[in-house]
């Protein structure tokens, strides 16, 4: 999920009816129509609510946006954000900001929702609101205590990603150069998430991270948000081999709407269907979601936007995130998915491809949904 600076490029208004409309008619399809009667999950979004003071302007279109992305649940980065270092001010600030998304759930009961269980996964899907299921891109936070693992579940987090870009006590991210996988302390956290039934994500993982952690866990798991590494070389994305194993053990991995899916040029909706489709070839269809690493709300392009926007993929050409070839107007989201119902047009977009209902409801939720049931109980 985007930290402060990516909300600011996101805020606005953008979803009006009008823009919408020119969007589904540039891509020559209709929001698929059984959508409503679906579990539909992302796998790494959210709402921005929890940086707007009472009162703000913003809020509404917010609101608005929840309401019409039409998703049952999103997985919320509630910590650490690739941010946190192995500190105390891990620990706390990862409790602070559970605290503060608890609060802005609480604020808006209408259209949110703390999701715990599958049960409130259900609960969230009959009663039309926004599922919220707290997770960690990290494990920075646990510092070296296994304890904090079951705190922080009766806090409400349910999954725990390994690792962020950059290497922790628990494995190496996937910017590190050494590659170097889990250890041991890594396998005892994996265990350990396994007892206290917390779901193992493994995005931003290396390549022997993901691998090693797949086959630790006696769990499914997920790369909750990634690419498919066949069409996009990028250390960011996922090989054949680790879909392969990851699916071998029943996990899921959503495919994401970031610049990751090309190595060149801005990402559109059919890169991101070619993506899915290449994952479902390599590991079937029960394997694959949705994990955008987007908010929900659209994007305003202002003028403003576009050069916030600008400053923040250089900054991240910089950090190497990006290859600094890369266009400087790069955006992270799918431009013609830039609607609040992205998720619905795109299950119109794969079912005018041909694929079948069925396996639409799996890949825009059902699939993450049976996961995480599975290992909450």
């Amino acid at each position: 999920m985007p930290d402060r600076r990516q909300f600011l490029a996101a805020t606005g208004a953008g979803f009006a009816c009008i823009a919408a409309t020119r969007i589904a008619r540039a891509l020559g399809t209709s929001p698929w129509s059984p959508y409503p009667d679906a579990i539909a999950i992302d796998g790494a979004s959210g709402t921005n609510l929890v940086f707007l003071e009472k009162g703000d302007p913003g809020i509404p279109a917010e609101l608005a946006a929840a309401r019409a992305c039409g998703l049952s649940a999103t997985l919320l980065t509630v910590a650490p954000q690739g941010q946190f270092w192995l500190d105390d001010a891990a620990f706390q600030r990862a409790k602070a900001n559970i605290d503060k998304w608890l609060a802005t759930i609480a604020a808006y009961p209408d259209t949110l929702m703390l999701i715990r269980d599958g049960a409130d996964l259900r609960r969230a899907h009959r009663d039309r609101k926004l599922g919220t299921i707290f997770g960690f891109q990290g494990t920075e936070p646990l510092g070296e205590d296994l304890d904090r693992i079951a705190m922080f579940r009766q806090r409400g987090v349910r999954v725990i990603q390994l690792t962020h870009n950059r290497r922790n006590l628990v494995g190496d991210g996937a910017m590190e150069p050494g590659n170097a996988g889990l250890s041991n302390y890594g396998h005892q956290v994996v265990e350990r998430l396994n007892a206290d039934k917390i779901v193992v994500d493994l995005a931003h993982g290396s390549q022997r991270t993901m691998a090693e952690g797949i086959a630790a866990s006696k769990a499914p798991v997920l790369i909750s948000h990634t690419g498919c590494r066949a069409l996009a070389d990028l250390p960011r994305n996922t090989s054949d081999a680790e879909l392969r194993a990851l699916a071998d053990r029943g996990g899921v991995a959503g495919m994401i709407f970031w610049p990751y899916l090309r190595t060149d040029t801005q990402p559109m909706a059919i890169d991101l269907v070619r993506h899915i489709e290449h994952a479902i070839n390599v590991c079937g269809e029960d394997h694959v979601g949705i994990g955008s690493d987007t908010p929900v709300a659209p994007v305003d392009r202002t003028a403003a936007f576009e050069k916030d926007n600008r400053e923040a993929i250089a900054d991240m050409k910089e950090q190497g995130i990006f290859a600094r070839d890369r266009p400087a107007d790069l955006y992270l989201f799918i431009p013609d998915l830039n609607r609040a119902d992205r998720y619905a047009v795109l299950g119109g977009m794969l079912s005018a491809r041909g694929h079948s209902d069925t396996r639409i409801a799996k890949i825009l939720g059902g699939n993450f949904a049976r996961v995480m049931g599975e290992v909450w109980g």
